[in-house]
């Protein structure tokens, strides 16, 4: 007798590693490694969470009025192209089942999130993966790798794990260097995060072309990561396509109720990100006095290169920070490079306490 034999393509994939939540031995330690907002979600978004008690025996709103609604008034969308999901994670995963197809080439930075890879390995596709320069997503590295195979493209910008974003200006040069029939998807997840004015978030490219996708979440910012609740905007021939294979009730009540309420608080936001501007620079003096490179990050993150620091590798600090009760992630190449979230005033501190202890060894 045979086992059942699995699709090939899935036996190219390893199975996605999440942040680390806890260390033996430390109760309530300083978690920082999966980019979560330290401030947690509005007040208004966890009333609206817990009055879906009430109607838990109901399916959702298939059609995601409310939240669609709420969303296109906030950053004056056409809601008929918008469509919500569990986690923006999911949509990436619709639209690659969508659009890419056994031997088809996806192009990817370098960098960016992993479950992009997966689901275009899952699909059959051929990964075709550009170097990164100086942190950052290299456009002409991707312009120099597109064939008439290139089926899909996807950058997360800003990007992960470094922080680091591209402009407006390159975000459409890129675009414009790939062919016409190729997906092209920007991954925002950081988006709200940034204070730049050379940075675009992709919906002026949505509006202008048919093979745009622009993806967010309400994980980071919004502080739901828990509820899984994201969100696409698209032309209308992409969006009408995924609605073909979204499975009819995706995304949950309670998750769309809070992010309805949470997406209209604008000064929370807004707040939450004058707050991470602050800390960031913080942390940036306060470990480069220490001789650490910290790579400018515009996201709610930060990447320690430790490559080059005489006697010192990023997986021992980041050894020492969990002796210390505080949890970051390792990234690349484990000796060199360590991510850590931005967290609140005393939980930054910490690790900048933690590290002068450690680099003073």
């Amino acid at each position: 007798m045979t086992n059942p034999v699995p699709n090939s393509s899935i036996l190219r994939i390893n199975a996605y590693k999440q942040g680390k939540s806890n260390i033996d031995g430390i109760k309530n330690p300083i978690k920082l490694s999966s980019n979560e907002s330290s401030h947690g979600a509005c007040e208004e978004a966890l009333s609206a969470f817990r009055e879906t008690s009430f109607s838990l025996n109901r399916y959702p709103d298939g059609n995601q009025t409310s939240l669609r609604e709420a969303i296109a008034q906030t950053f004056n969308l056409n809601e008929s192209k918008i469509m919500c999901g569990n986690g923006s994670e999911e949509l990436i995963q619709l639209v690659v089942r969508a659009y890419v197809s056994v031997g088809d080439e996806a192009l990817l930075s370098e960098n960016g999130f992993i479950m992009s890879n997966i689901h275009c390995l899952a699909q059959g596709a051929e990964l075709v993966i550009a170097p990164e320069k100086n942190f950052k997503v290299d456009v002409d590295a991707l312009l120099a790798r597109v064939t008439d195979k290139t089926k899909f493209c996807t950058i997360a910008n800003p990007n992960n794990p470094t922080g680091t974003y591209i402009s407006d200006e390159e975000i459409r040069r890129l675009h414009a260097g790939l062919p016409k029939d190729c997906i092209f998807l920007i991954d925002n997840a950081y988006s709200e995060y940034v204070d730049k004015e050379d940075f675009s978030d992709g919906v002026d490219l949505v509006e202008e072309f048919d093979n745009v996708v622009m993806t967010r979440t309400f994980s980071k910012i919004y502080g739901l990561s828990a509820l899984r609740i994201g969100w696409m905007y698209s032309s209308q021939e992409i969006h009408d396509l995924i609605q073909r294979i979204r499975t009819p009730f995706n995304a949950n009540s309670p998750a769309m109720a809070a992010a309805t309420a949470a997406v209209k608080q604008t000064g929370y936001v807004n707040d939450i990100k004058q707050h991470n501007i602050k800390s960031l620079q913080y942390i940036t003096d306060k470990l480069q006095q220490l001789g650490i490179e910290v790579v400018p990050s515009v996201a709610n993150f930060y990447l320690l290169n430790f490559k080059g620091v005489e006697g010192k590798m990023a997986s021992e600090a980041g050894a020492f920070l969990q002796s210390k009760g505080i949890i970051p992630r390792p990234a690349g190449n484990n000796d060199d490079f360590l991510r850590i979230t931005v967290g609140f005033e005393s939980e930054n501190q910490a690790v900048v306490d933690a590290l002068t202890e450690y680099m003073n060894q």
